[in-house]
């Protein structure tokens, strides 16, 4: 029988790798991703990377291969991201790209609240590793 904070750590697990999947499959769909991603900072090699990555991670995340080592690259990526995130709020305000994080749906220039955003998916993936 799974304790309570197993169901917490599978429902987290399973929570991260959905987000993950869906924020790679987005950004696959929206043609304008690799200039987002540029404007963000992101070096060219890695742009093309990026969607695949977080799609064959969220799917790692969901179906529980291989655990626990999903949520700890998960972790990994999201502080990778959330330090491109902080380079980025050093800009003015008037010169922060959209972050593009979701694709067009996340189309809203980089502010505080895509840190925070960034902050609790980290919890999650903790979360996750419990």
């Amino acid at each position: 029988m799974i304790g309570v904070i197993g169901v917490i750590g599978t429902v987290a697990r399973i929570a991260l790798g959905v987000l993950f999947l869906a924020s790679g499959a987005l950004k696959l769909r929206d043609p304008s991703w690799p200039g987002a991603a540029r404007a963000m900072g992101a070096p060219r090699w890695t742009v093309s990377l990026i969607a695949p990555i977080e799609i064959v991670l969220g799917a790692g995340l969901a179906a529980g291969v291989a655990e626990p080592w999903p949520a700890w690259l998960a972790l990994a990526l999201l502080a990778a991201f959330s330090a491109a995130l902080a380079l980025v709020l050093r800009r003015p305000p008037e010169d922060r790209p959209a972050c593009a994080c979701f694709g067009r749906w996340s189309a809203k220039p980089v502010g505080a609240g895509s840190l925070l955003r960034n902050g609790a998916l980290a919890v999650l993936a903790v979360a996750a590793l419990v």
